[in-house]
């Protein structure tokens, strides 16, 4: 029986993606491209490997199997590369990062003049890219790192074949021009901004769900006025008074913020992490880019206190 690697990958893929069109747009392939691969891996199986779902369709019981041993071929080629290039003892290539926005503000040209310096054979490619899109591209090897947050109360699905690492806990306050109802900045409490407009993330990603069910939890419903995942135009219309938000103080390397922003009881954060395909975390480039990411996160973080 022969087993064709790239024709497995294709199924890994539709595993983690859940339709052929989203793996066919992932590869560069048109539909019927896929499928007629697919279609070929049956055959050189022997067995079903999708069969209709509704309008959709769902992997067999042989094609889980398949991908469950696909997934652990591709992490022993990872960490046969790994072992390979740590034993030229140089770091040299390519590496593409995925990176969320603050991340990408915060720390990425910080990692790049660093490594400009110590590791000059080592170019990185920068995508900002929400972790939805990010994490699926790394495994398909669009991407080598991806740097996303996670709350604690809304931890995201994650694959079995990736390597996750926490870099660092990040404050979220919330952040607002004008005290509500006379208060002093200092004594506002989140539930004073029942009635105040709201900017939040786009419907169902996680940083809104986290960032809702926080002002449930306060006794509210956020009166939700403005949606967008830039936290620059979030930051912009709480500044000019027509929003109240949260804010992550990674925001504010190298710059002050010209409103107020209170941390709230309870407290209120998001973990930084980041994240490689598993097998890769040895490799040499993987190894010294979250090495860069931990000292730019050590270095002195701009002043933020309450106001």
């Amino acid at each position: 029986m022969k087993f064709d690697l790239h024709r497995m990958q294709l199924l890994r893929e539709l595993a983690h993606r859940g339709t052929v069109s989203a793996v066919a747009a992932a590869a560069s392939y048109s539909t019927s491209a896929v499928s007629q691969q697919l279609a070929v891996l049956e055959k050189e199986i022997g067995a079903r490997l999708l069969e209709p779902d509704g309008r959709g369709l769902r992997l067999t019981p042989q094609a889980e199997i398949l991908v469950r041993h696909t997934s652990v071929i591709l992490e022993q080629l990872e960490l046969a590369e790994a072992e390979v290039t740590a034993s030229t003892r140089s770091v040299t290539g390519i590496v593409r990062l995925a990176s969320i926005q603050t991340a990408a503000l915060a720390c990425v040209p910080e990692i790049l003049d660093m490594l400009a310096e110590t590791h000059p054979g080592l170019s990185i490619q920068l995508t900002q890219a929400e972790p939805e899109v990010a994490v699926p591209g790394l495994l398909a090897r669009q991407f080598d790192l991806v740097c996303d947050d996670a709350f604690s109360d809304f931890p995201p699905a994650r694959p079995s074949d990736i390597n996750l690492e926490a870099l660092a806990t990040d404050p979220m306050r919330v952040a607002f021009r004008d005290a509500p109802r006379g208060l002093a900045a200092f004594e506002v409490k989140l539930e004073d901004f029942s009635t105040a407009p709201w900017v939040m993330e786009l419907p169902g990603s996680p940083g809104r769900e986290w960032a809702v069910a926080t002002c449930r939890r306060a006794g509210f419903e956020p009166r939700i006025e403005h949606q967008t995942s830039d936290v620059v135009v979030q930051a912009q219309l709480v500044e000019r008074g027509h929003a109240v938000a949260f804010l992550p103080d990674l925001l504010w390397f190298g710059r002050q913020p010209t409103f107020h922003l209170r941390w709230m009881e309870p407290a209120h954060t998001r973990t930084l992490t980041t994240t490689c395909r598993a097998g890769s975390q040895g490799h040499p480039s993987i190894v010294v880019l979250r090495g860069a990411f931990r000292q730019a996160l050590a270095l002195e973080r701009a002043a933020v206190t309450d106001r």
